[in-house]
């Protein structure tokens, strides 16, 4: 009996000690593992955390400390959140997000559209994820999220772009010439890009100066070529 009460009193000291953590921790996230608790006691005390408005829950087995508000725990950045879930390489914006985020777009959806070259997490509240696993050549060369956003722009090229297609155009070509995007990395992960984003790719390289790293992007067959060019401003 001795030995029980003991070992009663060992656990509610070291429960209350991984109490004490959470509660000095601000702006990052807690996950049962990070706790030197058994996995059911730890996720008792981060669900009578959350109960008790310390916490927020944002997925199965992963909670926010943020700061506590009138309206409640804050909750994490987007970008703080991404990389938790999802990591960094070759991990970036999509479809409204990219033209967004490379200032092609004013228009911002509902949830952050996220893309990652591998099988899609679940979503949250504020993401959405998207899987791009084939596309390995993202994470082999480390893209990060702006020439992960240039590659998904180039995509989705005419459903996703609200300024002219010529000052879209310009304005990726000159991130490119001024070393925003790497033009190395980006020919790399080409290799596992679907044609018409080779091609549209290749034809950028070459307006913004840069022809010897165009010649390094696989060509797409012609016809795939072709239609991928229509409506594009190459060669002015």
């Amino acid at each position: 009996m001795a030995s029980t009460e003991q070992e009663d009193r060992k656990n509610r000291r070291s429960t209350a000690r991984n109490r004490d953590r959470i509660l000095r921790s601000s702006e990052r996230f807690w996950r049962p593992s990070n706790l030197e608790l058994a996995t059911s006691t730890a996720q008792h005390l981060m669900t009578l955390l959350v109960r008790d408005g310390e916490l927020r829950h944002v997925r199965k087995g992963l909670y926010w400390r943020g700061i506590k508000t009138a309206l409640g725990m804050s909750p994490p950045p987007p970008s703080a959140l991404i990389s938790e879930i999802a990591g960094s390489d070759g991990v970036g914006p999509a479809g409204l997000s990219a033209a967004n985020h490379l200032r092609l777009s004013t228009q911002v959806p509902r949830r952050s559209i996220i893309a990652v070259p591998f099988r899609a997490p679940s979503d949250t509240a504020a993401v959405t994820f998207v899987s791009r696993a084939a596309r390995t050549g993202r994470r082999t060369a480390r893209l990060n999220a702006s020439e992960v956003a240039l590659l998904e722009t180039l995509d989705g090229w005419d459903r996703v772009i609200e300024v002219p297609m010529s000052e879209a155009w310009d304005r990726l070509g000159g991130l490119i010439a001024d070393g925003t995007m790497r033009s190395e990395r980006l020919c790399t992960a080409a290799r596992t890009e679907p044609g018409s984003v080779r091609t549209r790719l290749a034809a950028l390289l070459t307006d913004a100066g840069l022809p010897e790293f165009a010649i390094s992007v696989p060509s797409a067959d012609a016809r795939t070529a072709k239609g991928a060019l229509v409506g594009v401003p190459v060669g002015r």
